[in-house]
């Protein structure tokens, strides 16, 4: 199994940890989690795609793991134009002038979002749910009530006892929502 190895790097307003596999020299794959994992989500694909000779790098995105603001004053956002340009910020630090970008949920959308945006720096696109760009005004609309109670766990997490309630039971919670989102 090829070697792995937790790296920092300042990129834009955020200093990066991410896990690297394989040689330097491969060509860049970036593989992107989402909500509520992190980059133990590509556990097994990293390591094999890496054996094929692809320089794989796995980010812990914005909130995640040891990725920590530059500036702790910074207001923190999960907006997908915000998750883009983390990415596209990433590439840059590591000079890396084109990737194979895949992802889901916010990594899936962070992987769109510099698709659409700067397309010339993405060799291939992944993504696992489709095309993850939100038409943000047609957001606003409500939703069918069922769909909507689906997303209970995205106002949850925004008050202070949702807060608390994951710190108190991360992995409870990350359970609950496995089960939920599990066919």
């Amino acid at each position: 199994m090829p070697q792995t190895e937790t790296r920092l790097v300042r990129a834009g307003a955020l200093d990066i940890a991410y896990r690297a596999y394989g040689p330097d020299s491969g060509p860049a794959v970036v593989l992107l989690h989402g909500f509520p994992d992190d980059v133990g989500a590509y556990a097994l694909v990293a390591p094999s795609l890496a054996t094929d000779g692809f320089r794989v790098l796995v980010p812990w995105l914005r909130g995640y793991g040891a990725t920590r603001f530059v500036d702790p004053a910074t207001l923190r956002s999960g907006e997908q134009a915000a998750l883009g340009a983390d990415l596209r910020d990433f590439l840059n630090a590591l000079s890396i002038d084109q990737a194979v970008l895949a992802g889901y949920d916010w990594g899936g959308r962070a992987a769109c979002v510099v698709a659409a945006l700067w397309a010339d720096r993405v060799r291939g696109l992944v993504t696992i749910g489709g095309y993850n760009i939100q038409h943000i005004a047609s957001a606003r609309t409500p939703l069918p009530v069922e769909d909507e109670a689906r997303l209970w766990y995205q106002w949850y997490l925004q008050t202070e006892r949702g807060r608390e309630g994951l710190i108190a039971d991360r992995a409870g919670m990350a359970r609950l929502l496995w089960r939920l989102w599990s066919p």
